[in-house]
């Protein structure tokens, strides 16, 4: 499958999300499956990766909304995310019928990285460098949904911890996906208006740099729409931001109906100017 011709779509599933969502969300991902579409599935798992730091008298803490990562917390991250989490997905999906295979981000070198910027006060946190789209689209051919554990690799042999919405991102762009679809818990990017917080339906790169500037995009959303916008200039096309728990979420995107937050580079009415 090229670059060009891969119709699937990426989702990403942060872990406290995943862990509330109905047998109903996972037997539509077995729907889709079978359809011909296979979805390629990217989680996170914050608040396990917190209790079992807390359970280990192990301290964590955030700056920007990422992960402050010792090599001590880094192994933790590890053995929540490539372990316990990454197979609980997979078995929930077996369960309903789909077929699905977990990976690591070090298994094959598939995302390999290099510290962040702020690689001093955070630690061992990572920015992906490259996907080897390669290994995912041989997991599909062989009718497997990949289901990836953020973690990442360098030619060193170093692990990162990668924000998994910096993952998925990733991951789209290089599998050459049109669609990036990120489910969480909450509706989609909401604004204040008139005193009442309102959710909007289409939001451009251009808005949320206005947002996050004026504060109404903050904490762990600057992640999520940061590697939305890295995406879109990666070549997806859209990135939708929606809540898992809304009644056959999966398929009524795939119908194109409008739900969540859609975030693209131009507003659609201004796309051809």
């Amino acid at each position: 499958m090229s670059k060009q011709d891969n119709q699937g779509f990426v989702m990403k599933c942060g872990g406290s999300t995943l862990a509330d969502l109905p047998d109903s969300f996972f037997e539509q991902l077995r729907n889709v499956q079978a359809s011909g579409v296979v979805p390629v599935i990217v989680h996170g798992g914050g608040p396990a990766i917190s209790d079992t730091l807390s359970k280990l008298g192990i301290e964590t803490e955030f700056v920007h909304g990422l992960r402050k990562t010792s090599d001590e917390v880094l192994n933790v991250v590890e053995m929540v995310l490539a372990g316990s989490m990454n197979k609980q997905i997979v078995r929930r999906l077996n369960r309903v019928g789909a077929s699905a295979l977990g990976l690591s981000g070090t298994d094959g070198q598939l995302i390999q990285a290099q510290p962040v910027p702020q690689a001093e006060e955070i630690g061992f946190v990572g920015d992906v460098t490259y996907v080897e789209a390669a290994l995912i689209n041989g997991v599909m051919e062989m009718g497997y949904i990949p289901v990836i554990a953020p973690i990442g690799i360098d030619e060193a042999g170093q692990r990162y911890n990668i924000n998994a919405d910096t993952a998925a991102g990733a991951v789209a762009a290089h599998l050459g996906v049109k669609r990036l679809v990120v489910i969480t818990d909450v509706a989609g990017i909401m604004k204040p208006v008139d005193g009442e917080l309102t959710l909007l339906p289409v939001v451009t790169t251009e808005d949320i740099e206005k947002m996050i500037a004026l504060g109404e995009i903050y904490g762990g959303m600057i992640p999520k729409v940061r590697a939305a916008m890295k995406c879109l200039e990666g070549g997806v096309t859209e990135v939708v931001i929606a809540k898992g728990t809304e009644p056959d979420v999966l398929k009524r995107l795939a119908a194109g109906e409008e739900l969540g937050t859609r975030i693209v580079v131009h507003h659609p009415e201004t796309a051809d100017v």
